[in-house]
């Protein structure tokens, strides 16, 4: 497989190790990614509110100084739908098959090796798809909306609006596949991945009615969500 135009990806590397952090830094520099690199889950939400989203984040299980890459997980999966590759030396399966259940698209055990590295990078890029947008601190829709996940907040026809974690995360899936319907299971379940009891339809409508009042102005013919009947939902721009 080629790099995937790898040079339009944006990989997120999160790892207490400077060694290991290095490793995977010029390993995917070398070969076109763009790469954000921290050495703590805070510092990575830090980059995220300053400078956008990533594409792909590659985060360590085991980061004991401060917050762990499960509880990083939790935090940015709140505003994000964001891919996660777990990065762990822990042979504990029950941590691993946990990452995997509630997280991420796949997991690599240290010591990283490069190849198998790309391998996964490119397979969860090529499943995940790119973004419909060019990731920035605030993601421009169009003239009307702008979006910063990070911060959970999106300006709607210059005036900023708060939208919650569960309408950001929302607003994150459907504008990944801007253009295309996106079905109803398929939200729920990356909605609320871990809690089949609450992931109903009559509870997704909700989301998506409340998702509209804040950065739709149908008045003014601004519209950006719309259903389609038993398939699911669509993002599109007017302008498209």
């Amino acid at each position: 497989m080629n790099d995937l135009s790898a040079e339009s990806y944006r990989v997120l590397v999160v790892d207490d190790s400077p060694s290991i952090l290095e490793i995977v830094r010029v390993t995917l520099t070398l070969h076109g990614f763009q790469v954000m690199a921290a050495e703590s889950g805070e510092r990575a939400l830090e980059i995220m509110e300053n400078e956008g989203l990533p594409h792909l984040g590659i985060f360590d299980i085991n980061m004991p100084m401060g917050m762990d890459g499960l509880e990083l997980c939790e935090k940015v999966l709140q505003f994000s739908d964001l891919p996660i590759i777990m990065l762990t030396a822990i042979d504990e399966n029950s941590t691993i098959v946990e990452a995997i259940d509630r997280f991420a698209e796949d997991y690599m055990t240290k010591p990283v090796r490069t190849g198998e590295m790309l391998a996964r990078v490119r397979r969860v890029l090529h499943s995940i798809g790119k973004f419909a947008y060019p990731l920035a601190q605030f993601v421009e829709v169009d003239e009307n909306l702008s979006v910063n996940f990070a911060t959970l907040t999106a300006v709607v026809q210059g005036k900023e609006v708060n939208l919650t974690p569960t309408e950001t995360k929302l607003l994150y899936i459907l504008m990944r596949q801007q253009g295309k319907i996106v079905s109803t299971d398929f939200m729920l379940r990356r909605l609320w991945p871990s809690d089949a009891d609450f992931a109903d339809e009559d509870r997704l409508r909700v989301y998506v009615h409340r998702l509209r009042s804040k950065i739709e102005r149908k008045k003014h013919g601004v519209r950006y969500v719309f259903s389609k009947r038993r398939k699911g939902y669509v993002f599109l721009p007017e302008d498209d």
